[in-house]
């Protein structure tokens, strides 16, 4: 394909927020962060294996398919990548089809739908999502209950200190004094909007998202590295009293549930 028609179809699908290299032409060349994600990847791509030889991946919020392809290159031998912005879809479609990388599939579903899917995958990448959802815990339970067998890499925003403070299993009803800790678990809600985005809905801190991987049945293996968690599927917390607020793929358009 020629440049100048890979250029007008770069057009044509913008605006893109991931800067690919497109056989040297450039998605995003005045996005605000940069050769994003290529750059920030390279700071953490050294916690995935280099060669995936065998194994299946699901991208979860894939947008323009940045890690759907570089799983695809290290030899992934099944790779899914799910948004569920249409034009974000045919971003990663175009992407693929020009860079000449196939057997990636793309499909539009939500996070709350992954058991849709039927299968569980040997690594799930779950990155810059979390805080775009309105119900995030749910999102991470979803995900450990039905589309998790091995490893997850994980990103979120954080803010606040980096310190994480030593929580306790219990606290008397009337002890506040480590809600008044910086350090302990928080999640900031955003109700209108964060960095000129209303769909930001939370800000936790380093101690925030750490304790809800472990809330979710997620160990972490390594990290943060620059926000990013390599994560491994472990035991869910108080799994002895019954299920967590997990629920199973949608019934069929038109088959309602009897």
């Amino acid at each position: 394909m020629a440049d100048t028609e890979v250029q007008q179809d770069v057009a044509r699908l913008g605006p893109w927020f991931h800067n690919l290299d497109l056989n040297g032409v450039r998605t995003a060349p005045d996005h605000f962060l940069g050769d994003y994600p290529t750059d920030k990847f390279r700071r953490f791509a050294d916690l995935l294996p280099a060669d995936l030889t065998g194994r299946s991946v699901l991208d979860i919020g894939c947008n323009a398919g940045f890690y759907s392809l570089e799983m695809k290159r290290r030899g992934a031998a099944r790779v899914v990548g799910i948004d569920s912005d249409d034009r974000y879809l045919a971003q990663a479609r175009f992407a693929a089809d020009t860079l000449g990388v196939t057997g990636i599939e793309f499909r539009n579903l939500s996070i709350y739908d992954v058991a849709a899917l039927g299968e569980r995958f040997d690594l799930v990448i779950f990155m810059g999502v979390l805080y775009h959802l309105r119900h995030p815990l749910l999102a991470l339970d979803l995900i450990r209950e039905h589309v998790a067998a091995d490893l997850m890499l994980f990103q979120t925003l954080t803010r606040g200190p980096d310190s994480v403070a030593e929580v306790a299993p219990d606290y008397d009803f009337a002890d506040d004094a480590h809600f008044q800790d910086p350090s302990y678990p928080r999640i900031a809600f955003v109700e209108r909007a964060w960095a000129s985005d209303w769909t930001n809905w939370w800000v936790p801190n380093r101690a925030g998202v750490e304790a809800l991987l472990r809330a979710s049945g997620f160990v972490i293996e390594d990290g943060p590295r620059d926000e990013v968690y390599l994560c491994r599927i472990g035991p869910v917390p108080y799994a002895q009293h019954g299920p967590v607020t997990v629920y199973p793929a949608r019934a069929p358009e038109g088959d309602a549930a009897r």
